[in-house]
């Protein structure tokens, strides 16, 4: 899967293209580099621009938060909260949901993405002009130590040290395929938030989280603890990335 989900890179990279010479063809193509394929309703960007549009935001929703993406119908809801993605425009309002999946014969398979374009409600804008930097990154740090207190209450860490290894082994300190024009304070935060969203997402799909000899309602409440780990740091990472593309289209300074 891609280090940055790919609302995250379509948001920054199409608002870009929105506020310079850069083409939506050429857009997509800097902001799936790991992607084989992308297809579905892209139309939709330029309709949205040519309609005024001039930011795209992201949402990463999942069941039971959908806090962070504009109210639409039920189905486009769903898809969003399964896909955990979103980017949608707040001025006129509309969704583009992507669907992940691979295709190809074994040893030689690619991934593509499918967009689906949905209706949605407007969005007001002081509404994401309320999102701040300071205030994204105290509410993450909070969190990540109020975790921490709890995964010691638990049982200690949840992960043994070989899980724990081969779960940060392909961590990258570095984000790639961001537009230059992205905000330094906010590619940090962002950047913190991928990487504990991505270690909390691994390990919890990890059969072997050292958790040998514990009862099985420690391990449904690390498991737990694990889901609000990652949930918190993908609220962080799209709201991080939500202030990047504000500045991005010039509504507040870098």
């Amino acid at each position: 899967m891609p280090e940055l989900p790919a609302s995250v890179r379509l948001a920054l990279w199409v608002t870009a293209s929105w506020h310079g010479d850069l083409g939506t063809t050429d857009a997509l193509a800097r902001a799936f580099p790991d992607l084989d394929h992308a297809a579905g309703d892209l139309a939709r960007l330029d309709v949205w621009r040519d309609l005024g549009e001039q930011a795209l935001f992201v949402a990463l929703p999942r069941p039971g938060d959908l806090s962070r993406m504009p109210r639409g119908s039920a189905e486009a809801t769903a898809h969003a909260a399964d896909a955990g993605e979103c980017v949608f425009v707040a001025g006129i309002g509309g969704v583009l949901v992507p669907t992940l999946s691979e295709f190809g014969p074994e040893g030689d398979v690619g991934i593509r993405a499918d967009w689906t374009a949905y209706d949605a409600d407007p969005l007001p804008r002081h509404r994401m002009e309320m999102l701040d930097l300071r205030d994204i990154e105290r509410q993450l740090m909070t969190r990540l130590r109020d975790h921490t207190a709890q995964f010691e209450q638990v049982g200690g860490h949840p992960w043994g040290n070989s899980a724990r290894a081969e779960a940060q082994a392909d961590l990258d300190t570095a984000l790639w395929g961001i537009p230059a024009t992205t905000s330094g304070r906010a590619l940090r935060l962002m950047s913190l938030a991928a990487n504990v969203s991505r270690l909390a997402h691994r390990t919890a799909s990890f059969t072997s989280l050292g958790s040998g000899g514990l009862d099985a309602g420690t391990t449904a409440a690390r498991s737990r603890l694990l889901r609000d780990l990652a949930a918190d740091a993908d609220t962080a990472l799209a709201d991080a990335t939500n202030v990047a593309v504000m500045t991005i289209a010039g509504w507040r300074p870098a």
